[in-house]
């Protein structure tokens, strides 16, 4: 492979993980009954800011999932995807 495919595959490899979903933000807002725009209300943030953490466009902060794991009453670990395979 020359060096453009190369670095052709490495953007799209990179693009590709960037996509990966990383939170359960709106499968845990909806196990709880809860709307974006509760949580939007409840943390004083935009209901855009908090439409993009659910789809995995951006990440909330450390700091904001611990509070969105307070309100809902979970361990902060459920609010996201696990990393560990079960391909063993």
């Amino acid at each position: 492979m020359d060096l453009c495919r190369k670095l052709i595959y490495l953007r799209q490899t990179l693009i590709d993980m960037s996509k990966q979903a990383i939170n359960r933000l709106k499968a845990v807002l909806a196990e709880h009954g809860k709307t974006n725009k509760w949580l939007a209300l409840q943390l004083r943030k935009n209901e855009t800011t908090i439409s993009r953490w659910c789809t995995n466009d951006t990440q909330p902060s450390v700091e904001n999932m611990v509070a969105i794991s307070k309100l809902l009453q979970i361990d902060v670990k459920d609010l996201f995807h696990t990393t560990i395979s079960d391909k063993a």
